[in-house]
């Protein structure tokens, strides 16, 4: 996959990364150095316009970690279209809120184990 984005964008995605929330931080710590399944995670990764919180190239893999605002509606909108763009580079995406993170951590790294060892099969 090769997508292009601005230095704009890398500058901003690098501010995320000396930012990132607490949710953010603790998945990030059991990922991070292919700790799950030898899977090499790259967390506020510019694809194309967007900056996506975590992703893993081998399994075509985006996470996202939702704070309480995405559940406006505005924010709703803003992320269906942000999924069906990653989706048109045949990616997939997963997303989890705050919450989900910060209290049931086991469950989560257990959905991203999942799709990490069941990749999507190319379609010929």
């Amino acid at each position: 996959m090769t997508t292009y984005y601005s230095e704009k964008l890398k500058v901003h995605a690098r501010n995320l990364r000396s930012n990132q929330t607490d949710a953010e931080n603790l998945l990030w710590s059991r990922i991070r150095r292919k700790q799950l399944h030898n899977t090499q995670f790259n967390r506020q990764k510019p694809i194309g316009n967007y900056i996506v919180d975590f992703y893993a190239h081998a399994p075509q893999l985006v996470i996202e970690i939702d704070g309480g605002h995405h559940f406006e509606q505005a924010y709703v909108q803003k992320d269906k279209k942000r999924d069906a763009y990653l989706q048109g580079l045949n990616l997939r995406v997963l997303r989890f809120d705050n919450l989900q993170v910060l209290h049931c951590i086991d469950d989560v790294l257990e959905v991203i184990w999942r799709a990490v060892v069941n990749p999507p099969t190319e379609s010929k």
